[in-house]
């Protein structure tokens, strides 16, 4: 009987923990999609200290939104087991969205004088 019970929770358990894996490959690709861009926006900087200071500053301000701001989200299930997987899918959503502010830095309109960034050479 223990053994029956013991598998039907290993076997209910599994699409969760696939699914937690699913959020956290998904939340590591938008990561490296994130770096891949904020490489390409600070080589552009290269030539102007104070604006890739700027930007350095405003990253690693974004990073302590997105950690406390996940924190925040997930708080309703502090201890619980299903926190790994939505703390990766809070994080994988905002990462998206600032990959997207990074594409529009990157891809500004010539003479646009809001955009931060430089064209490309």
């Amino acid at each position: 009987m223990k053994t029956a019970i013991l598998t039907a929770a290993v076997i209910l358990a599994m699409p969760a923990f696939a699914f937690a894996q699913d959020a956290d490959a998904a939340s590591k690709k938008s990561d490296r999609k994130l770096n891949e861009l904020y490489k390409q926006i600070e080589a552009r900087l290269k030539d102007d200290a104070h604006t890739k200071k700027l930007f350095i500053q405003a990253q690693q301000g974004w990073v302590k939104f997105r950690d406390a701001e996940c924190s925040f989200q997930t708080a309703g299930s502090a201890g619980g087991s299903v926190v790994p997987m939505l703390i990766a899918q809070c994080m994988d959503g905002l990462t998206q969205s600032r990959v997207k502010v990074f594409e529009g830095y990157l891809h500004c309109k010539e003479g646009d004088l809001s955009c931060p960034v430089p064209a490309a050479n």
